[in-house]
């Protein structure tokens, strides 16, 4: 088992500071996702944010250290988790924070590679360890954290089931999928498949498999990955997939998928707030047993 867990929370939500097209938030509501990074958007219990909850998963599944990396910009975070920039207690978890400095010639973060480099030069004991990844907008369930947890496989990612996702048809078919082999070792992932794509990439139980983005790294492994990594051609930003797949194509049995089929509520624009706020009603009615 390993017990580090890096959240990547230093994007600038340029989605959620979109107009909203529903009339079912309030004018508050409103004003407050136009401000904050959407993982402290109050959307729980007692007006909790999202990172609370994603928090507790964790923590339920055995993760100890937590590293929240941010920008520079995104001092809120302190309020809730502690000041220090290491080692903040926070119901019995330890909080550190590293931050993902902007370059000079960009306004914004280069990315989620460059996050968990970042990350990584920061706190130089990561590249011996290993550690999960993921994002701060997804709520990942305490099953999904603990089989990272414990798998033994150096690197593994959750390979989730397309069909059990609960969002529009638009938004699934915009998710890349994961082409596997027969062992469920990454072979390759493919951004904004076709249908007849998807269909021809089932694993042996007939499931398209999507990655949300939420994976167990070996350090010493990953880290020339992430260090060396290219930067997109369109998008501008050094991926974290691109870099685990490049290390899966030198490494044929680096990277294994763990088969999930359940729901990932996310919080990437105003719509999906009012989504989140029933959800969390739903499935965690009380106040958090931290």
């Amino acid at each position: 088992m390993h017990d580090n867990l890096i959240i990547l929370a230093g994007g600038m939500s340029s989605r959620m500071k979109k107009p909203a097209t529903s009339d079912k938030l309030s004018k508050e509501e409103e004003e407050e996702a136009n401000i904050k990074s959407k993982s402290l958007i109050r959307v729980g219990h007692e007006g909790r944010p999202l990172m609370d909850y994603l928090l507790y998963n964790a923590k339920k599944a055995g993760y100890k250290n937590i590293y929240l990396v941010i920008n520079e910009k995104n001092s809120l975070f302190k309020e809730f988790y502690g000041v220090r920039s290491t080692q903040n207690n926070f119901k019995n978890l330890t909080i550190s924070y590293a931050i993902q400095y902007i370059p000079e010639n960009r306004t914004k973060p280069l990315g989620t590679a460059d996050a968990v480099f970042q990350a990584v030069e920061q706190f130089p004991e990561l590249k011996t360890q290993q550690f999960t990844v993921c994002n701060s907008d997804n709520l990942y369930s305490e099953k999904a954290f603990k089989k990272l947890s414990e798998t033994s496989n150096l690197n593994a990612f959750i390979s989730y089931d397309r069909d059990a996702l609960e969002f529009s048809l638009e938004k699934i078919l915009s998710f890349a999928i994961v082409n596997l082999d027969t062992e469920n070792y990454l072979k390759n992932i493919i951004e904004k498949p076709s249908v007849e794509t998807a269909n021809t990439s089932k694993d042996d139980f007939g499931k398209i498999r999507v990655s949300m983005n939420i994976f167990k790294l070996d350090g010493n492994m990953i880290y020339p990955y992430l260090k060396n990594c290219p930067t997109h051609s369109t998008r501008k930003e050094k991926e974290l997939p691109t870099a685990i797949l490049n290390m899966a194509k030198e490494n044929a049995k680096a990277v294994q998928g763990i088969p999930i089929s359940e729901h990932v509520p996310d919080l990437t624009s105003k719509e999906d707030i009012v989504i989140l706020k029933e959800y969390l009603k739903k499935h965690f009615p009380n106040k958090l047993n931290w």
